[in-house]
C-alpha cells in the first residue's frame, strides 16, 4: 500500500513538473513566419510524459497545462472569447494533447524488446496522435468562434483549417524530430522503475 501511494505521488509530481515545463516554453518564441501559423513546444514533453505513464497522466498534464496557459496567457492577450470557446481551447484542446498515451504500453515493450522499428512507429503514432487531437479542437474553435477573422469572401471553416492546420503540420513535423532523437538517446524517459500510471497499467 505504501508503494503505491508513494507510485502515486511520483506521477503526481511528474504531472506538475511536465504541466510547468509546457508553460514555460510558451514563452520560447514559436512563430514560424506565416501568419498565425504557431509550433506548441509544449506537445512535446506531454507526449513524453504521456508515453511514459499512460494517457491519464498526460492528459492530466495537459490539461493542467491548459489552465495556466489560459490564466497566464490566455485572459491578457483577448484569447477568451467566452466558456464554451475557452474550455474548448484550453482546458480540453491542451488535454487531449495526452492522448498519445495510448501508445505507452506497446512502446515500452518495443523499447525493452529492442524493436527498433516498432519503437519509431509507436512513439511516432503518440506525438501525431496528441498534435492532431489538440488542433482539432483549436479547428473546431476558429470554424465556430474565430470565423469572423477569415479574409472576405474566405469561409470560416476553410480559414480555420489553414491556420490551425499549419500551425499542427510545424507542430508535427517539430515534435517527430525530438521525440525520434529522444527514444534512441535517452529511452530510459520512456521506461519508469514502476509503470503503474494514470490510466495505464504495465
Amino acid at each position: 500500500m505504501l508503494s503505491k501511494n508513494s507510485d502515486k505521488l511520483l506521477i503526481l509530481v511528474e504531472i506538475a513538473v511536465i504541466a510547468a515545463f509546457a508553460m514555460a516554453l510558451e514563452y520560447v518564441p514559436h512563430k514560424t513566419g506565416i501568419s498565425s501559423v504557431e509550433m506548441s513546444y509544449g506537445i512535446i514533453p506531454v507526449t513524453v510524459l504521456a508515453l511514459r505513464r499512460g494517457p491519464g497522466a498526460g492528459m492530466a498534464a495537459g490539461l493542467t497545462w491548459g489552465v495556466l496557459d489560459l490564466l497566464l496567457i490566455g485572459f491578457s492577450e483577448g484569447s477568451f472569447l467566452n466558456v464554451v470557446q475557452g474550455v474548448l481551447e484550453y482546458p480540453i484542446a491542451f488535454g487531449v494533447a495526452g492522448l498519445g498515451g495510448v501508445f505507452a504500453g506497446r512502446l515500452q515493450a518495443a523499447l525493452k524488446g529492442g524493436q527498433l522499428r516498432r519503437v519509431f512507429l509507436y512513439a511516432w503514432g503518440g506525438i501525431l496522435l496528441g498534435t492532431l487531437a489538440k488542433y482539432f479542437c483549436h479547428f473546431l474553435a476558429g470554424w465556430v468562434f474565430w470565423g469572423s477573422y477569415a479574409p472576405k469572401g474566405m469561409p470560416a471553416w476553410l480559414y480555420s483549417l489553414v491556420i490551425n492546420g499549419g500551425s499542427a503540420i510545424a507542430s508535427g513535423l517539430l515534435g517527430l524530430i525530438v521525440i525520434s532523437v529522444l527514444v534512441t538517446s535517452v529511452k530510459q524517459l520512456f521506461l519508469p522503475k514502476r509503470t503503474v500510471g494514470l490510466g495505464h497499467a504495465a
